[in-house]
């Protein structure tokens, strides 16, 4: 992708727009002169790239949450957006061990409410929803998922996007074969950007430490993930948006992920921070016996994303890295946070040009 014309004065609606992708997502449309609304509970980490950002001045912003379906049919009938990009979610594997029911209220039945809205409602024209690469069942074999591999994720978080994805197949099957909407899902990789403020995510947890000169701790550094900067997975989102919009034909899954060499150990992922970061950063690994199960083992085979729509990645690991660092120390000397993120995004845009 290299232009963003087709998204200029489009109705698009993302929910989870408060999130840390949410923001980079809505930044990108507002720079690209969509009509951006967003619906969403209020930012959950403090600081938030959202406040920070000033995000909530740029766009039509509804605080709701996705469980209320009555608030979200209202905002569908006041709104008649024409593309939806469904980001909300409960994201964190160890926060949904913590409260199961809330992870599958959240991921599962949120999923329902806004393929109800968009039945009701013909205006939408494209629909996105956003899962993991969590969702396959994981065998910890060496090579990537594919589409087609059976889904059944382990933990709360991972299951509940895989009955996500399942109610998005049973919606399309049950209302849409004959309806005028492209429906698809996207499996996203890993990722990692500037702006990030979760708690129990690597690079926030490593920002955090060396923010304040603390060495780096890490859990599980032999566990494999397949990473990539947010606008990787972000304009990859956009692409399939865009292109199932005028061929219905190339609906469908999608995985959205990082080149094999991309594929680190989170030990590896660590050292390339702190090499980056400079200062002497270290890190510590002080793995927990009695941990919840996460996966050891994961990544994705992106050949169909590539092969349709003749997608790559632009930044490997490295640069992302290179590009959290650089955003993460531009804040920290107070330039304006939403300009350090449209530079970047134009960095970006201009790359892959």
């Amino acid at each position: 992708m290299t232009s963003l014309d087709f998204y200029t004065g489009k109705k698009v609606l993302v929910t989870g727009h408060t999130g840390f992708k949410g923001t980079w997502l809505c930044q990108i449309l507002r720079m690209a002169g969509a009509e951006v609304y967003g619906y969403s509970l209020a930012p959950q980490t403090s600081p938030s790239l959202f406040n920070l950002s000033g995000m909530e001045k740029q766009m039509h912003s509804c605080i709701g949450d996705i469980r209320n379906l009555e608030r979200l049919e209202g905002l569908f009938q006041e709104v008649q957006p024409e593309i939806v990009i469904h980001l909300a979610a409960q994201p964190i594997v160890r926060d949904s061990y913590k409260d199961p029911v809330y992870t599958y209220e959240t991921n599962v039945m949120g999923t329902v409410h806004i393929l109800e809205c968009v039945r009701k409602n013909p205006c939408v024209k494209s629909f996105l929803n956003v899962t993991t690469d969590k969702v396959y069942q994981n065998n910890e074999w060496e090579w990537g998922y594919r589409e087609n591999e059976p889904l059944n994720g382990y933990d709360p978080y991972s299951n509940s996007k895989s009955c996500s994805e399942l109610v998005t197949s049973s919606y399309l099957n049950s209302f849409f074969q004959n309806a005028d909407v492209a429906i698809s899902t996207a499996r996203a990789g890993n990722v990692i950007g500037g702006g990030d403020f979760s708690n129990d995510r690597i690079i926030p947890d490593c920002l955090r430490a060396a923010t304040v000169k603390d060495s780096i701790i890490i859990r599980n550094p032999n566990s494999t993930r397949p990473y990539q900067h947010v606008l990787e997975s972000l304009f990859a989102y956009l692409l399939i948006v865009e292109k199932q919009w005028h061929d219905h034909s190339l609906a469908g899954s999608y995985n959205v992920g990082p080149n094999d060499q991309d594929c680190l150990t989170t030990g590896e992922l660590v050292t390339l921070f702190c090499n980056h970061w400079g200062d002497g950063q270290q890190w510590q690994d002080i793995s927990e016996a009695n941990a919840p199960h996460e996966a050891n083992f994961l990544k994705l085979d992106c050949a169909k994303m590539k092969r349709t729509f003749s997608w790559k990645p632009r930044w490997d690991v490295s640069t992302a890295m290179k590009k959290v660092v650089e955003w993460t120390k531009d804040y920290m000397e107070g330039q304006s946070v939403l300009k350090i993120m449209e530079r970047q995004i134009y960095e970006y845009i201009n790359e892959v040009g």
